[in-house]
């Protein structure tokens, strides 16, 4: 099983991560900050993964780090139980609807981190969470699992339906492009040979 066991401890973040790939959507989540717990929740529902988190951070001064160190140590946790990538689909897409809302997600297994987010949000946060934010943990999380990421609201009007649908739309991507393909014979899927 493709599995991972990551832990990064700093002076603003102390965060454990269990992931298995190819799960059942089971998840155990405690980051203290209930939206975020909520948004990772339907990463492992909708993605299929099986997913452990436990985060301890300076949420007395605000929620950025513990955010922004979760993504971090999610990437890192695909990146592990990727492996070499040998034999992946590596590149898929979804969209997503959310009542008002259609959200799109295209992921690059590549090994090469990239990041684009186009969204428009309001000002005010979601639960806790700043929604500058949701594209901060777009980024941090593609830039450790060395992938390359575009995510783009279409549109929409409620910004807890923008967040949903995204993290929905990364599930659902990130669950096709980590399938493995027995055509590729276990062969890293590029034409160079290798992926980064």
């Amino acid at each position: 099983m493709r599995t991972a066991k990551v832990h990064r401890k700093t002076n603003e973040t102390d965060i454990s991560i269990e992931l298995i790939l190819d799960g059942a959507g089971q998840c155990n989540i405690a980051s203290g900050i209930g939206f975020l717990d909520h948004m990772l929740t339907h990463l492992a529902v909708h993605g299929l993964f099986d997913l452990t988190v436990r985060a301890q951070g300076d949420l007395h001064i605000d929620v950025h780090h513990t955010v922004e160190d979760v993504a971090l140590v999610l990437g890192s946790a695909f990146d592990q139980a990727l492996g070499d990538r040998k034999g992946i689909q590596r590149i898929s897409h979804s969209y997503v609807p959310m009542d008002e809302t259609l959200a799109f997600v295209a992921i690059d297994l590549s090994g090469r981190p990239y990041c684009v987010v186009e969204a428009d949000w309001g000002v005010a946060p979601v639960g806790d969470i700043p929604t500058s934010l949701f594209p901060h943990f777009l980024e941090s999380f593609a830039f450790a699992s060395h992938s390359n990421l575009h995510a783009r609201i279409l549109y929409g009007r409620d910004d807890h339906h923008k967040a949903e649908a995204l993290f929905k739309a990364l599930a659902r991507a990130l669950n096709a492009a980590i399938q493995v393909d027995p055509r590729r014979k276990g062969k890293v899927p590029s034409t160079k040979g290798n992926l980064n």
